[in-house]
C-alpha cells in the first residue's frame, strides 16, 4: 500500500514549485544557484537556500515514495564498490543494481573489508525484503565471505567481467560529483545519493530500446508517478 505524500504544511510555496525545484536539481547536474535561475525565469522568485532546503527535507522522501512504486527487484544483484574522496579522506560508496539496472541500495562507508560487506548485504536485503537467486561481484575477497555467512545457499559469481552492470551505474555519480566539485561529508553524500540514485534513474528509461512515441508515452507514464509521489496529484486543479 502506498504511503501518504509529505506534508507541505508551514511551507509558502505550492507543491507543484517545490517538487519541480526538487525534480531539477536531482535530475539534472544542476547548482542551487542555477535552479533559481530556472525558477526566476518561469516568473517564481525562490532563493536558492530555499531551494537547498527543500532539497535536503523532500529529496529523500520523494526518492523513498518512487522506489515503493516500482515492481518487486529482479532475482541477480550486482554488486559493486567505489572509492569517493570527501574531504581529502578517501571513503567508499558501496552499489547494487539488479539486472536491469535498478538501484537497490547504496551505502557510503569507510572501509572495503569484510564487515563493510556484511553491513551492506544485510542492509540491502532488509530493505528489498528479498534474496536473490545470484549475486554477481568483482575479486573481492570481501564478497565471498560475506557471501559464506549471510546467504550461503545463494550462487555467487566473482568475476569483473560478468559486473560491467554495476560498474555502469557509478557513471552518473562521478558525473555529478564533478558537477558539484565533490561531497563535503559522509553523511552529506550518503544523503544525496540516496535521492540522487531514486529520483534520476527514474526519469531515464532505456531510450535506446524504445521507438519515440513509446518514450514518449513511459515518459508520461513516469513523470505521472512523479506527480502521485510528490502530492501534486491530488492537488485541485485551476479553474
Amino acid at each position: 500500500m502506498d504511503s501518504a505524500p509529505p506534508s507541505y504544511k508551514g511551507h509558502r510555496y505550492p507543491v507543484e514549485v517545490i517538487s519541480h525545484c526538487v525534480w531539477l536539481y536531482f535530475r539534472f547536474p544542476l547548482s542551487f544557484r542555477e535552479v533559481e535561475e530556472l525558477m526566476l525565469e518561469r516568473g517564481v522568485a525562490v532563493s536558492y537556500e530555499t531551494v537547498r532546503r527543500w532539497c535536503a527535507k523532500f529529496g529523500q522522501a520523494y526518492a523513498g515514495a518512487l522506489r515503493r512504486r516500482q515492481p518487486r527487484p529482479g532475482d541477480k544483484w550486482h554488486l559493486d564498490e567505489v572509492f569517493l574522496k570527501i574531504n581529502g579522506e578517501q571513503k567508499y560508496l558501496w552499489r547494487a543494481v539488479d539486472q536491469d539496472g535498478n538501484v537497490l541500495d547504496i551505502l557510503v562507508q569507510n572501509r572495503r573489508d569484510t564487515a563493510a560487506a556484511r553491513r551492506f548485504l544485510r542492509r540491502l536485503m532488509k530493505k528489498t525484503c528479498s534474496v536473490p537467486r545470484v549475486i554477481v561481484t568483482d575479486k573481492l575477497r570481501s564478497y565471498g565471505a560475506t557471501h559464506r555467512e549471510v546467504m550461503p545457499s545463494v550462487e555467487h559469481r566473482s568475476h569483473k567481467g560478468l559486473n560491467n552492470r554495476a560498474e555502469n551505474s557509478h557513471q552518473p555519480t562521478r558525473q555529478r560529483e564533478r558537477a558539484m566539485k565533490g561531497f563535503r561529508s559522509t553523511g552529506g553524500a550518503q544523503r544525496f545519493l540516496s535521492a540522487f540514485s531514486g529520483i534520476s534513474p527514474h526519469f531515464q528509461p532505456r531510450r535506446h530500446l524504445m521507438s519515440a512515441p513509446d518514450y514518449r508515452a513511459e515518459m508520461t507514464i513516469r513523470f505521472a508517478s512523479w506527480d502521485q509521489a510528490t502530492g501534486a496529484a491530488d492537488q485541485p486543479a485551476e479553474a
